[in-house]
Formats: structure tokens, sequence, C-alpha cells
């Protein structure tokens, strides 16, 4: 199996499930409230290293017992931390969220006051190792420079880039990246009604890169390196339990079944399969099936 890098968030994770989501000024009772680590890059590294891979979190951590929660959640999930910086005040990022019991659709409301995994303790780990490079599209700055500083010591290393959020600057990054990991926020941003004309404008711009977007219920697009589409309709189970997480178990497979070699028809599918399961089950037990 093979040994891949994680740089992005974890975050501290309260989930209220409701009955449905409420109204405006409304006051509802919840029917279960639960704390839990979560964050994307975070969850990706646990479905990969629930495949079998060995798995590294390079990100921010803190020295108290929400970090430590965190912290432990990571470790007891196969993920190690010791390429994290533990910063020595300011709080876990925390997502609050709200959980619908009748669609399993999340509502999430982010707070953070930690600063972002700084260029210098990126460049100060040894990537020789590694198989692969997972970067999460945030803090842009600095994840430009990560990236030319990976490309330029260490080419030879596949580099995923998810594009999650329509941050500023954010496309510069794109010709950085082997494999683009698109959500369906940012197409719909900018404009598209569909995943193709986002992946096909992608092909244009950036040429041999693989690119994917996912898009909920109405399944996935990939597009290959000589710009061949691929599309798969989503595998939603019989009753959507919790569509938290469906995303980065989504982008997990996909990195997944390229380390694995699997052609582009049959890797989207296997995603499709693995967010749709996802979707049945709260958290992430028992979803990759050994």
């Amino acid at each position: 199996m093979a040994r891949i890098l994680g740089i992005g968030n974890a975050t501290l994770d309260i989930v209220h499930t409701v009955d449905g989501f409420p109204h405006e000024n409304a006051e509802v009772r919840c029917r279960d409230r639960v704390i839990r680590r979560g964050g994307n890059t975070a969850n990706l590294l646990v479905v990969l290293a629930r495949s079998g891979h060995d798995c590294y979190f390079a990100g921010m951590l803190t020295d108290d017992s929400e970090g430590r929660l965190v912290s432990a959640d990571l470790v007891d999930n196969g993920v190690d931390i010791t390429a994290c910086t533990v910063h020595p005040t300011g709080t876990m990022p925390v997502s609050s969220v709200l959980l619908s019991a009748a669609t399993g659709s999340r509502t999430i409301v982010h707070y953070r006051d930690l600063p972002e995994y700084q260029v210098a303790d990126f460049t100060a780990l040894d990537l020789q190792d590694y198989d692969w490079l997972h970067f999460e599209g945030r803090n842009i700055v600095a994840l430009q420079d990560m990236l030319d500083w990976s490309r330029e010591h260490y080419p030879d290393i596949p580099r995923s880039l998810e594009v999650e959020k329509p941050r500023t600057g954010i496309e510069r990054l794109f010709g950085c990246a082997d494999v683009l990991l698109f959500s369906r926020d940012y197409a719909q941003h900018h404009g598209y009604r569909q995943a193709e004309p986002l992946l096909r404008a992608i092909h244009a711009d950036y040429g041999a890169v693989f690119a994917f977007c996912s898009w909920g219920e109405d399944g996935a697009v990939a597009i290959d390196h000589n710009g061949r589409l691929f599309r798969q309709p989503a595998i939603i189970p019989g009753k959507v339990v919790e569509t938290l997480g469906a995303g980065d178990t989504f982008n997990a497979a996909i990195i997944n079944g390229r380390l694995a070699g699997l052609d582009t028809p049959e890797l989207l599918k296997q995603a499709c399969v693995q967010a749709g399961r996802k979707c049945a089950r709260t958290g992430f037990a028992g979803l990759v099936r050994q």
C-alpha cells in the first residue's frame, strides 16, 4: 500500500441531529448531539487509512482538550500526526453541524481562529518516501509555495488538489497538481449547471491534468488527460443517513483508485459506490470493506 501525506484541515465537529432543517428564528429540539473529529483532509486520510494505506496528516492542532480529542481520533484511525504543528494558543477550528434526519443533508457553520499550516513546516518535511501528496485548497498563497516547492524537489510524486470552495486565487494552483477534485459548489459558483462544461474548460486550460467533479445525487464526471469525459450515476442508498463527509470519501476513493491503477470508468464508479455507502451511515466505521 501507499504512503500518503495530506496537507489541510482537521476540525472539531459538533453535530446536532434534528427532524428537519428549522426555519429562521425557530426553536427546535435535537434528536442527538455528538462531538467528534472532522475536517476535509482529516476525513480523507481516515478513509484512505481504512483502505490499508499509510497516512500522514500535516496540519494544525492545539494542545488542549479539543485538540487532544482530534489528535486521538486521528491516531486511533491509523493516521500519523507527527508532521503536524501543535499551536500553543488558540482553539481547534469548530464546525457546528445541523444534520437533518429527514434527508441526511447537513448545514455547517464553521469557526476558526487558528493559524494555517506554514510553508516552513512543510518544506522541513522529507517527502522522498511518500507516494502521494494531497492538498486541501485553502490558504492559497502558502499553498502555491508548497506546491511549487514539492514540484521542484520531488517532481515524481503525484499531487492532488481539492477544490471545494471558490477561494480568491485558487485557479492559479490548477496547473500545479496532477489530479483536481472539484465540488458542485465550486462549479455552481462559477455559473456551471453541470460538471461537464467545467471539466472541458479545465482541460482546455490545463491539458494533461485529470479532473473529477462530484455532483451529489446526480453522480460524478471525470475528464482524462486526453480530454475524454466519463460519467457515473450516483449510487444512492435506500435511506440517506448522513451526507457529512461524503465528498471527502469520494475524493479518497479517487486517490485510492489512481494508486491502484484503475482505469477512469472503474475508478469513477468505485468513488460513487463509496460515497453512496458513506451516505448510508453515521461516521466512517465500517465504510471500507477490507
